[in-house]
């Protein structure tokens, strides 16, 4: 058994994930998930579901300190999850794929300081704070694990891919230290070029969108009294407070909640609110009947070829081929996604594979197809009254198809293959290709297959019953564009010899937090007048000294200084303001 769910992975998901190096967590980190924590209890306490405190312990996130990822691993283990550490911003591709198989990636980077109210990139406060006490809900990780399965099979387009990158590098340059002004104004132009040359809406946008408005941004209960769920609000102690205000719009939640954009920069202007988990599920359902995958025909053909990106066409043999769908041709013109059009022909460009039951046929992959791959589909003449892949062997004999023949097969739509048969591969009593040698495809006068191009593997079928975002064997495909790994926004920079001496003043307040015995007045003096005195603009710092003599034996000289500090925070910053004010409100709350 995998002493990890990191050790099970398959290779071309571990390329996303990384190690959570413990040791290089400040204290000043620390104290900040220590901040975050002591509020969200207080706050959700009341206003997230009933779930969420006990699913803090249930799910191996103490309250003191930033928590150890292999620590939740097990914990989870007792859900049949798991977690792995992950570099930040992933593709929504890799990130559903271990949903899909019950595992929470949680990003190993801690929040800066100045946002620990809200960070636009993934960090460790948001996976493990925000879904991980959920998970603790049997309905939410079903859905969890359901929505991944059927968003992973989502068709995304090649301009999802380049807004997903120019949004983790613009997320990455605002939460790096680092960064100048310069970069970030820069990743905010290619952002916006981004978006702005979107020219439709694919199918994963409107999935991601149900993401956002559940699991990320999602309310349940009384629409008059709801409650949090949502990651993206559990995570955020400046907008989680401000949304269940009357100014924010709540909504019951339907299946057109995909049909609504957000700003993952801005507040929330309107929230959906879900009955309760199995309503959730419903609405899933609905969304879950309108993607390729289901539909299949010339709508998933027409979804695929615009997408630009690797996708997997099934036929009703079966057969699947997954590669980038360069053209198709059907009985109807391309584009008019008439329900009543059948195709005729697909096209592929690049490396293509050909599957069944997700796994790769022998010798069906990118090393015999790196170019491509092409084939008519549809009925044969003199089989009319059924699928090619149904017909028997003794029906396929019937019509001169045989193994070391020649032959010529006519296709009901015109289509026509001549060569030497050099292979007929089943699998059960389908027909699922046919290998050709000295073989010429053509319809009309229009060539699409010459003898001098080698074999030709001419796949079996009639139907698209299904199209989906991926390659079927994605193990066997290996590599492909599903966007680039974050560069993890964590500082780079040596730390100042003023910063080191403030993060030793976190050190030492947590020491004294822990320490319970004996006398410590004359220590704790000590430390609180070098922090008051010199880091009064410290303000986290400062409100740690002043819940120190609050908790402890107190001492109304240093409660005076702090608080004359923290009212005083040398700050315009609203947002900053807020923060402390809500820090000494919960000040003498025991962890």
């Amino acid at each position: 058994m995998p002493t990890s769910t990191l050790d099970s992975l398959p290779q071309y998901l571990r390329r996303y994930c990384t190690t959570q190096d413990y040791s290089k967590y400040t204290s000043r980190e620390h104290a900040a998930w220590r901040y975050i924590m002591r509020q969200s209890r207080e706050y959700f306490r009341g206003n997230a579901v009933p779930i969420y405190l006990d699913g803090l312990r249930k799910t191996g996130i103490p309250l003191d300190r930033i928590p150890s990822i292999r620590e939740m691993d097990l914990a989870l283990r007792e859900f049949g999850w798991g977690a792995v550490p992950v570099c930040g911003f992933i593709p929504p591709m890799a990130f559903l794929d271990l949903q899909a198989r019950g595992i929470l990636p949680i990003a190993t980077d801690m929040r800066t300081l100045e946002h620990i109210g809200y960070t636009p990139s993934p960090d460790i406060v948001h996976e493990a704070a925000g879904h991980a006490p959920i998970i603790a809900d049997l309905g939410y990780r079903e859905y969890l694990r359901r929505y991944a399965q059927l968003a992973d099979k989502a068709i995304m387009s090649s301009e999802d891919l380049r807004v997903y990158e120019a949004i983790r590098i613009l997320s990455d340059a605002k939460e790096n230290p680092d960064a100048s002004s310069a970069d970030i104004e820069s990743a905010r132009h290619d952002l916006d070029l981004a978006t702005g040359n979107i020219s439709f809406v694919s199918e994963a946008s409107k999935v991601s969108r149900m993401a956002w408005w559940t699991v990320e941004y999602g309310l349940l209960g009384d629409i008059k009294n709801p409650k949090i769920y949502g990651a993206g609000l559990l995570s955020s102690i400046a907008e989680s407070q401000s949304c269940l205000l009357p100014k924010i719009l709540k909504i019951p939640l339907s299946v057109n909640c995909v049909d609504t954009t957000f700003d993952i920069t801005e507040p929330q202007p309107q929230l959906f609110v879900a009955e309760d988990m199995q309503h959730l599920m419903r609405v899933l359902h609905e969304l879950e009947g309108r993607m390729a995958f289901k539909k299949g025909g010339i709508y998933g053909l027409e979804a695929a070829r615009q997408a630009k990106t690797v996708n997997t066409i099934q036929l009703d043999s079966g057969v699947q081929i997954g590669g980038i769908l360069d053209s198709y041709e059907s009985s109807a013109p391309i584009g008019s996604n008439s329900d009543t059009s059948v195709p005729h022909f697909i096209k592929f460009n690049g490396p293509t594979q050909l599957c069944r039951h997700n796994r790769e046929l022998i010798n069906q992959g990118k090393a015999r197809h790196g170019q491509g791959f092409s084939s008519p589909i549809g009925r044969w003449v003199g089989a009319n009254h059924t699928s090619p892949t149904n017909l028997s062997e003794r029906e396929v004999a019937a019509l001169g198809i045989c193994t070391g023949q020649r032959a010529k097969l006519n296709f009901v739509n015109g289509f026509k293959v001549d060569g030497l048969i050099q292979n007929i591969v089943r699998e059960g009593e389908n027909i699922l290709y046919i290998t050709w040698n000295d073989c010429s495809v053509y319809r009309g006068s229009q060539k699409y297959y010459d003898p001098s191009w080698g074999e030709f593997d001419m796949i079996v079928g009639e139907a698209v019953t299904s199209v989906f975002g991926g390659p079927g064997d994605r193990a066997a495909y290996g590599e492909y564009e599903m966007g680039g790994v974050s560069t993890q926004p964590g500082r780079k920079s040596e730390f100042s010899p003023t910063e080191k001496k403030i993060f030793a003043c976190y050190s030492r307040i947590r020491d004294l937090r822990k320490n319970e015995s004996g006398n410590l007045n004359t220590e704790r003096s000590a430390v609180a007048e070098d922090i008051l005195q010199n880091y009064s603009r410290e303000w986290l710092l400062n409100l740690e000294v002043l819940e120190l003599s609050l908790q402890k034996e107190r001492d109304l000289e240093i409660e005076k200084l702090a608080l004359k500090n923290l009212k005083d925070p040398m700050t315009t910053d609203v947002e900053v303001i807020k923060m402390i004010a809500k820090g000494i409100l919960i000040a003498d709350t025991l962890d």
